[in-house]
C-alpha cells in the first residue's frame, strides 16, 4: 500500500468524475500522486541556504510519505490529495469546478509553506534532529581593516 491510492480520493472528488477525467486510466492517477508527493515534500526538505538553520522544525519526509494505512497523517493526506487533484485538472473538461479546486490548492500550498517554514507546527508529524556544525558560527561580524593614506 502506498501513501495515497485512488480510493483515497473519494473525500475530495466524486469517483465518477475522477474516472471521467482520467478515462479510467489509473496510471494518470498514480502520476498525479507521485507529482503531488514530490511537490508537498519539497516544502519540507531543507535547501542549502543558511535560513534552514534558524530553529525551524525539520520533519522526517521519508517517514511521512512512507506511512501506510492508519499510520498516515490525516492532514498531510488531505493536502496531498488536493495537490494531486490539481495536477489532474489539466486533463479535465467534465464540469469539475476549476475555481473551487484552485482555491483549495492555494489554501493547501499556503498551509504547507507555513508548516515547512516553521510558522505553524504539527505535533503529529515525525521530526528529525539536525546537529549544527561545530566549526561554523551562525554569523560573523567585524569591520574592515583601517585604511591609511601612506
Amino acid at each position: 500500500m502506498a501513501f495515497l491510492e485512488k480510493t483515497d480520493f473519494s473525500s475530495v472528488i466524486r469517483m465518477y468524475e475522477l474516472d471521467t477525467i482520467t478515462a479510467n486510466d489509473d496510471t494518470l492517477v498514480d502520476q498525479a500522486i507521485e507529482a503531488a508527493i514530490e511537490e508537498v515534500s519539497g516544502y519540507f526538505v531543507p535547501n542549502d541556504k543558511k535560513q534552514w538553520d534558524d530553529g525551524r522544525p525539520h520533519y522526517d519526509v521519508e517517514a511521512i510519505f512512507n506511512a501506510t494505512g492508519t499510520n498516515r497523517n490525516a492532514l498531510m493526506m488531505a493536502n496531498t490529495k488536493i495537490v494531486a487533484i490539481w495536477h489532474l485538472l489539466i486533463l479535465c473538461n467534465t464540469g469539475f469546478e476549476y475555481e473551487e479546486a484552485k482555491d483549495r490548492y492555494d489554501r493547501s500550498t499556503t498551509y504547507l509553506k507555513k508548516l515547512g517554514a516553521g510558522e505553524i507546527n504539527s505535533r503529529t508529524l515525525p521530526r528529525i534532529t539536525v546537529e549544527p556544525p561545530e566549526d561554523e558560527l551562525p554569523f560573523q561580524m567585524g569591520s574592515r581593516p583601517k585604511f591609511n593614506h601612506e
